[in-house]
């Protein structure tokens, strides 16, 4: 047996034309893409220009200018920049810290294990486990009004601390946000290669320099585009707002469920045009995402 027939491929590339077996395994993904993605958003933009008869009308559009609205739109755009901003500048630094960081090898496995599951643990779990934690009479508050108290001069709440409210809402989205930041970046840190450190230094650069000429050009579209996904991923969240705050902050998703659900008001095709308009922004964030991380991942290469 000559080393030709050996160094053979073992199977041959399917010939143009003819339908590949591979497209069976990606069936599932393209069926749950269209079941759950393509058709129900087809279903709201159709129903956004309807009326409860099934009469066309641009009312629905129109009314999303209501002060109302445009107010909930506001509040959830503030929340959700807010809630992102903070979680790419913390968890930045916390990948940067155990990646870069020279800290011992077991704690970066096990800070991935725990981004891993932080970043999906939301909802109903988050707001019960932040309302017992800081809540009125959560563990941290009592502990802090028993202890802290006495000795700062005043309680927790009394400094204008609120779990239902805006800055309590975005502290609880930073439990998500932050992990999912780390989890995003932590490959673009990786790939952040040696020869350009060592290339930069031996031209006298600082350390500094470094990061403002190199790097941080480097992972601007990484930081950038992740910054911009989790803005989508806290516009989007409604479960974990829900349960914390109930109607108390009037915020896009909880109008809609009271427009689509709600007893008093009841409006379908309103929060058919109200998912409409809330697809469209994090369509254009996930966009602007995906776009930013296709060249950043050239960088990388």
């Amino acid at each position: 047996m000559t080393q030709a027939t050996i160094a053979a491929p073992l199977a041959a590339p399917a010939k143009p034309g003819k339908l590949s077996w591979a497209w069976l395994g990606v069936a599932p993904f393209f069926l749950f893409a269209l079941l759950f993605l393509i058709l129900p958003t087809v279903y709201l933009l159709v129903g956004s220009f309807q009326t409860p008869d099934g009469s066309f009308t641009f009312d629905n559009v129109a009314n999303l200018f209501q002060q109302s609205i445009v107010d909930a739109y506001w509040i959830s755009i503030r929340v959700s920049l807010a809630s992102a901003l903070l979680g790419a500048l913390i968890g930045f630094f916390l990948a940067y810290a155990v990646v870069m960081g020279g800290l011992p090898g077991w704690i970066r496995p096990t800070l991935m294990t725990f981004c891993g599951v932080a970043s999906n643990f939301a909802g109903v779990p988050l707001a019960f486990a932040f309302i017992s934690t800081l809540g009125r009479l959560g563990l941290v508050t009592i502990l802090f009004d028993t202890f802290l108290s006495p000795v700062l001069g005043f309680r927790l709440y009394q400094t204008g601390f609120n779990l239902l409210s805006f800055w309590g809402l975005t502290l609880t989205y930073l439990y998500f946000q932050i992990p999912l930041m780390v989890l995003i970046l932590a490959p673009a840190l990786d790939g952040l290669k040696k020869e350009w450190r060592e290339a930069s230094s031996i031209l006298g650069a600082s350390t500094s320099q470094y990061w403002r000429m190199v790097a941080l050009p480097i992972l601007w579209p990484s930081i950038v585009g992740t910054t911009l996904l989790l803005f989508a991923n806290a516009f989007g969240a409604i479960a974990t707002a829900y349960a914390l705050t109930g109607s108390s902050l009037n915020i896009v998703p909880i109008l809609l469920y009271a427009q689509i659900r709600g007893d008093v008001l009841h409006n379908p095709n309103l929060g058919y045009a109200l998912a409409l308009g809330m697809i469209l922004i994090t369509g254009l964030s996930n966009g602007l995402y995906m776009i930013l991380r296709a060249r950043s991942d050239r960088w990388l290469r």
